[in-house]
């Protein structure tokens, strides 16, 4: 069900400066991306064509890792994608799991490779990434991806920026010269976020700036900005007093936080002061229920291109 307050009547490129606020929905977008899926994979079984086969390979037995493969996994069947899960001991070697990366990457039934992270500290992450064949590399990580869309060509794009741009692209919010600040620069979300914002696209076309533990007067770039993408990993970071009235907050950041008054003994929690900065907002997202899920939808719709260029 969509979480939304009330919203003032003004165009969707005015978002920034609208006095009313509106929750960016990302379970509901991510279903309408899924059941778009679902329709064109149930067109490619009349015809006789392919369907997508993801492979997840988790290794050790993190419970966060566990919940996220699971829901991957969970996607897929419900699309109508095949999945394979390989799980493996958290000391198996460096070695051995290239090996099997390396038969799947060989095995034409296969259309997308992810490896789970963390890894063990006895794993590099670098060489994983490498090993993967970039045509395979649905988690976008690929140097040979990565380069592709830094150059604004089609590939597969890292899942979570995507899914968020899937985001306003749903929502239908003109983000177009406005100034963006991206709050992290991870290559998995921050420096492909930038990118992506940045890109002569729609949505894009954003003048961007990239902050990080050693950037000065952080707070006031913040508080410049008509949007911000927070992708540290610091509980309720950005405050309000950060946030300009008007702004489109996008919370990338979700840490479990001891709640004795939880079942589960611990509340999830974003890098936003969600309470505090969404008044001020005109669009702004939840955790959970935000860029989570569409993080998951996105490596669907990689996965589905993936298994595309076969077809």
């Amino acid at each position: 069900m969509a979480k939304k307050i009330f919203i003032a009547a003004a165009p969707m490129q005015a978002a920034p400066y609208l006095c009313a606020m509106q929750i960016l929905d990302g379970l509901l977008v991510s279903k309408a991306t899924k059941e778009d899926l679902k329709i064109k994979v149930a067109q490619l079984n009349i015809e006789g064509k392919k369907t997508p086969h993801l492979a997840a390979i988790l290794i050790g037995s993190n419970g966060a890792s566990e919940t996220y493969v699971g829901a991957k996994v969970k996607a897929c069947s419900e699309i109508g994608y095949k999945s394979t899960l390989i799980r493996m001991e958290a000391e198996v070697s460096e070695h051995k799991l290239l090996e099997v990366i390396e038969d799947l990457n060989a095995d034409l039934d296969i259309d997308g490779i992810l490896v789970q992270l963390p890894l063990p500290k006895q794993i590099s992450e670098e060489n994983v990434i490498n090993a993967i064949h970039p045509s395979k590399d649905v988690d976008g990580f690929h140097p040979v991806n990565v380069g592709k869309m830094v150059q604004g060509l089609d590939t597969f794009v890292p899942a979570t920026p995507y899914g968020i741009m899937l985001m306003l692209e749903h929502y239908k919010i003109n983000i177009k010269g406005m100034h963006a600040v991206v709050v992290g620069r991870s290559n998995i979300v921050g420096r492909p976020m930038s990118i992506l914002l940045s890109n002569n696209t729609t949505p894009g076309n954003c003048t961007v700036t990239i902050t990080h533990s050693h950037t000065h007067n952080i707070k006031k770039l913040c508080a410049s900005a008509d949007i911000i993408v927070a992708a540290l990993g610091k509980p309720n970071f950005i405050t309000a007093d950060m946030v300009k009235e008007g702004a489109i907050v996008i919370d990338v950041g979700i840490t479990r936080v001891a709640d004795s008054s939880k079942k589960s003994g611990f509340a999830l929690k974003g890098d936003v002061d969600f309470e505090a900065v969404a008044p001020k907002c005109s669009y702004i997202t939840p955790v959970p229920g935000g860029v989570g899920p569409m993080t998951i939808a996105a490596l669907m719709k990689n996965t589905f291109l993936a298994c595309q260029q076969k077809n």
